[in-house]
């Protein structure tokens, strides 16, 4: 009856100290993935939730589950797999035992190594499908380039002297783009591991530098020309071309971090 009546309080204080640090859809573009920082991952039907006669139990999730230990900072949706990371090792699980209800780790990447005790924290993530790259933006500030087929790191992209808060890429992965708490926007080859191809720094240009929210760099997005690449954070939410990489267009939301952005057909979003 005691270990009962702790598990509810226990339950009740995450109810009310619960962070959803991110979220993504199924391929099939019928689920909702959130994830919180207790580790847990909640599914949620957008049918259901979205019917004209909704109650309220279809807006609860069908499915919840434990994804890490800690903190769960970042979800990515591929055609096969749902991929996690935050404080400890990244997971994956099959998107066809999600759909079953029936969710077990399809694999695992520890960034653990023999001459580190402490595994850093990874804030973002993107896959490349072309090499079955996974890319991962660490608190150490590095990137992680993850063979997929292996399960080994196959390379780091090192140089920003902060923690990486995205990443994005372009020419069909070939290029990897990643912003920071430093400031900057790193350019990498992604095909070598040398030092990044451009760097940009948007909080020192005049058009979009805001000194009272910080240089860091939260969100980033190309367009599908890959002409254009979209940035915010500290800085104003501003478009670059890339060819030039000079600043274009401010977008007015004075007050406002960007920690998300995207390009939906010829118009920019973000939030």
């Amino acid at each position: 009856m005691a270990v009962n009546f702790e598990e509810d309080i226990i339950k009740q204080r995450q109810e009310f100290h619960m962070t959803v640090f991110c979220q993504c859809f199924s391929p099939c573009g019928k689920y909702l993935v959130a994830a919180n920082n207790f580790g847990k991952i909640a599914v949620f039907s957008l049918v259901s939730a979205l019917s004209p006669d909704v109650i309220e139990d279809n807006r609860r999730p069908i499915l919840s589950f434990e994804g890490s230990k800690g903190a769960i900072y970042t979800l990515l949706s591929t055609s096969k797999f749902l991929i996690c990371g935050g404080e400890g090792e990244i997971r994956a699980w099959n998107w066809s035992d999600i759909y079953k209800k029936t969710p077990k780790v399809a694999w695992s990447l520890s960034n653990s190594s023999s001459v580190r005790f402490d595994e850093p924290e990874t804030n973002c993530l993107l896959y490349n499908e072309k090499d079955n790259t996974l890319f991962s933006g660490c608190g150490d500030n590095n990137v992680y380039m993850w063979d997929l087929e292996s399960g080994t790191c196959k390379g780091t992209l090192s140089g920003h002297t902060d923690y990486i808060h995205c990443l994005t890429s372009r020419n069909n992965g070939q290029e990897v783009i990643s912003g920071s708490e430093d400031g900057s926007v790193r350019i990498w080859d992604s095909r070598r591991t040398s030092e990044a191809m451009h760097v940009v720094e948007p909080y020192k240009h005049e058009e979009c530098c805001r000194p009272n929210q910080g240089k860091w760099i939260g969100c980033l997005a190309v367009d599908s020309s890959d002409d254009w690449l979209v940035c915010g954070g500290g800085p104003s939410l501003t478009s670059w071309h890339m060819r030039s990489l000079s600043p274009t267009i401010t977008f007015p939301t004075p007050d406002v971090c960007h920690n998300h952005v995207m390009f939906y057909e010829d118009m920019v979003s973000g939030h």
